[in-house]
């Protein structure tokens, strides 16, 4: 019996979670994933299990490989500085590659069937702990002071999130960086910090 040919998982991780971050889960087929890492199926298999499993593994590749701009943006001295780093930094992920803009999480939730459900609930649960996440800094900031009083950081953090997938959106339909930090600027230039008085 021949023995399956080795390969290197991390490098056919990596060639995976391309094809994910460019086709979506639903999008992504089992032949554009063994073309694209050079693994037949069997290989895959063995190194990674079923197709959610493997979009899964990737998908913890990707946050651990692009995505730590969102945890290092927490330690950020004002929220001004917080929101400008998660904005620049998803602006320069979602603009990185050619064959692969956007967002690997918002392309790949965006058309999951019912089938999918629990990868979509994987990805929600994902931006749900960020947006938490965020909420926390923010109200630390206005205990502070440095942000508005009367802000409502629940919605603050809801606004930059939503700001942050939208823009993932206009970057896999081909919206440049320059296009992407012109939003950001708009959001930094009506940010609520406390010189400004009450959010609205």
């Amino acid at each position: 019996m021949g023995r399956h040919r080795e390969f290197d998982v991390d490098q056919a991780l990596d060639a995976a979670l391309c094809v994910f971050w460019r086709k979506g889960y639903e999008g992504a087929s089992f032949e554009d994933l063994t073309q694209a890492t050079g693994v037949a199926r069997p290989g895959l298999y063995a190194a990674f299990g079923n197709k959610e499993a493997l979009f899964r593994r990737a998908v913890a590749r990707y946050d651990a490989k692009y995505m730590a701009f969102m945890r290092e943006a927490l330690d950020e001295p004002d929220s001004r500085a917080v929101v400008r780093r998660i904005l620049v930094g998803s602006a320069e992920v979602q603009t990185m590659h050619a064959h692969a803009r956007g967002c690997l999480g918002i392309n790949g939730a965006l058309a999951c069937s019912d089938e999918t459900e629990s990868i979509r609930q994987e990805l929600v649960r994902r931006r749900v702990a960020a947006e938490a996440d965020l909420k926390e800094r923010l109200e630390r900031a206005r205990a502070e002071g440095e942000l508005a009083s009367g802000a409502d950081c629940a919605a603050l953090a809801r606004f930059v999130m939503t700001v942050a997938q939208g823009m993932a959106i206009q970057a896999k339909a081909g919206a440049t960086r320059a296009d992407l930090i012109a939003v950001i600027d708009h959001v930094l230039a009506t940010w609520p910090s406390a010189g400004r008085g009450k959010a609205g």
